[in-house]
């Protein structure tokens, strides 16, 4: 049976930094790319952790609505922190934009993510 992929792009998200989707829809899912702080409109990306994980949460949103999903349907995030000792603020901006969606989740400590930024998020979501 073959398989039909929708590649989803918005220019309400940042583009893609290199060869892939913002997203790609398949059998029911919406594989989300890394989001990074980054503003769609400007190319800036904020100083504080805090300011780019609630723009990382616009921009997935950005994706997401762009292709037919929520974070109310997401049902795997990836984090990826450039500290760990950000966890608890990130935390606290992840809980307030999945309002109460509990998907299973993975966060990592890197050594060093695209443009510099302190964090980024991928996720996995049906639509």
């Amino acid at each position: 049976m073959a398989t039909i992929h929708k590649i989803v792009s918005t220019n309400d998200a940042p583009a893609a930094l290199g060869p892939y989707s913002q997203a790609i829809v398949a059998n029911g899912f919406v594989f989300c790319s890394g989001a990074i702080g980054i503003n769609p409109q400007s190319g800036a990306v904020p100083e504080s952790v805090e300011a780019q994980a609630e723009q990382v949460f616009a921009n997935m949103s950005a994706v997401l609505q762009a292709s037919n999903s929520s974070f109310a349907q997401v049902v795997k995030t990836t984090v990826y922190l450039k500290n760990m000792n950000d966890f608890d603020a990130v935390n606290k901006i992840y809980a307030k934009n999945m309002n109460g969606a509990l998907p299973a989740r993975a966060c990592v400590e890197v050594a060093r993510l695209p443009k510099d930024v302190l964090v980024e998020m991928a996720c996995i979501a049906t639509v």
